[in-house]
């Protein structure tokens, strides 16, 4: 109400609030790829953390890269991409950096 008893119809403009659509299940994956093979290595809700996992995943493997040679393991390459929840396997989980950490690669 005004200070003069009168009802004020403000408009609600600055009330909005975003409604959420379809693509809340959209995240950002760091994919690890060696020759053929690719396999999310992380997930993340936006794209920049997705792109400074990426640049430190680099540098984990730019900085084993001689002895990554020398054991005869190949490189992986690393790249961004939204994926979708539902894309993820059901038992996926997050692959350290040099990937075959785990006995493993990717």
């Amino acid at each position: 109400m005004t200070p003069g008893g009168r009802i004020c119809h403000a408009p609600l403009v600055g009330n909005l609030v975003p409604v959420r659509t379809g693509d809340d299940d959209t995240l950002w994956a760091v994919v690890a790829t060696v020759g053929r093979k690719s396999r999310v290595a992380e997930v993340f809700r936006s794209r920049d953390q997705a792109l400074h996992d990426r640049a430190w995943r680099d540098q984990q493997v730019k900085a084993y890269a001689d002895w990554l040679v020398r054991a005869k393991q190949p490189v992986p390459h690393y790249s961004v991409t939204p994926i979708r929840r539902s894309e993820l396997p059901r038992k996926w989980t997050p692959l350290p950096a040099l990937g075959f950490l785990r006995g493993q690669m990717i």
